[in-house]
């Protein structure tokens, strides 16, 4: 697949356009960046540039008079991407809110960036710098594609994993419930947080998660009281705050304890068994464990 855009300078619209279209369409595409109107003619897709907006012949510009929307080549390229059946809708919603519409904004005046905060339009910003050659300009472009493709291809793998973790999370919570239970115990782990705060987890009466880490280890993290907040709906004990291997197992007095962050949300211990144990141990756990 051939695929243009312009020469030269670059703004965040282009670059993520670029990331998104080899991450959904076809991750070998020949790009050419140029103004030359039959080289543009010739590609498969045009984005950002040539003055036509018509999806169906894979044309994404934006800058022309007769395009009065609110996209950027952006934003246009995920609407394709949608319509077309190559990204679901929630996954173009997802691509939207994270990434499009803030890259739309910026490019269309709608939005200022900050200088101060490393955001994905002053990441691209800094790859023009240094340039002074169309060649220069080309080969910091591909850098700021490559940034931009790991990021929007995270981006879809995370959703896939938040989707995948609605069903074991709320068969989760259930179970808890059943056990009459404030910890919630996954086998494997998955990204719970925002499938627990989906199910109503600010008023579910779980404090905790339990889970095995990638070593071996188990560790209980204290659930916030909502999404986003730092704070602990119950957080672990004061006296192990902080606390490591030896201290902490002073402390707890149990055995293979290995961890206690100081802010008092992640205990760490060698297996299952001394977890169950350190969380009894604290005496901040109701009914039985699984």
């Amino acid at each position: 697949m051939r695929v243009a855009t312009h020469s030269g300078p670059f703004h965040a619209d282009d670059v993520l356009a670029w990331g998104l279209i080899r991450a959904f369409v076809a991750a070998d595409a020949t790009l050419v960046r140029t103004r030359d109107p039959k080289i543009l003619a010739g590609a498969d897709i045009v984005f950002d540039v040539g003055g036509i907006f018509d999806p169906d012949t894979m044309r994404f510009d934006h800058h022309q008079s007769s395009y009065t929307g609110a996209r950027s080549s952006a934003g246009m390229v995920v609407d394709w991407l949608a319509d077309t059946g190559r990204v679901t809708q929630g996954l173009a919603d997802v691509l939207r809110t994270r990434a499009a519409d803030y890259v739309d904004d910026v490019d269309n005046g709608r939005r200022e960036t900050d200088p101060t905060v490393p955001c994905f339009a002053t990441m691209v910003e800094a790859h023009n710098r240094g340039a002074e050659s169309l060649d220069a300009f080309d080969a910091q472009f591909r850098l700021a594609g490559d940034m931009a493709t790991v990021w929007v291809k995270g981006m879809a793998a995370g959703h896939a994993e938040e989707e995948a973790a609605r069903a074991v999370i709320g068969s989760a919570m259930k179970d808890a419930e059943d056990r009459g239970s404030n910890v919630i115990v996954l086998e494997t782990y998955v990204r719970w947080k925002p499938a627990y705060f989906e199910a109503g987890g600010e008023t579910h009466p779980t404090d905790f998660v339990a889970h095995p880490g990638p070593d071996g280890s188990w560790r209980a993290l204290a659930i916030p009281p909502v999404a986003g907040s730092f704070a602990q709906k119950c957080p672990l004990p004061e006296a192990w705050a902080g606390l490591v291997d030896g201290e902490l197992v002073a402390a707890s007095g149990v055995p293979g304890a290995r961890f206690c962050h100081k802010n008092r949300f992640i205990l760490v211990c060698d297996d299952r068994a001394s977890l169950v144990a350190a969380l009894h141990a604290s005496g901040l756990i109701r009914g039985t464990l699984a």
